[in-house]
């Protein structure tokens, strides 16, 4: 089952989303996190920080979930 997260906005970036998700504590901790941890988006990997995310979007990192942008 996937973790649920709300955004009201357009969009989100993959670094404000680790963050959002509670997966790092700071937006710092970014950059670090996305080249030692493979990221899933809808099935292709991708570690681009900026990476836009938007509603209906599916996140998996492996060891810590899977998770699907809604709206809040």
């Amino acid at each position: 089952m996937s973790a649920k997260i709300e955004i009201d906005t357009e969009f989100i970036t993959l670094g404000q989303f680790l963050k959002l998700a509670d997966v790092i504590q700071t937006g710092g901790m970014a950059k670090w996190f996305l080249s030692e941890h493979q990221i899933i988006i809808n099935g292709e990997q991708d570690q681009r920080r900026g990476r836009k995310l938007r509603r209906g979007d599916k996140v998996e990192i492996p060891g810590f979930g899977e998770f699907l942008i809604t709206e809040k």
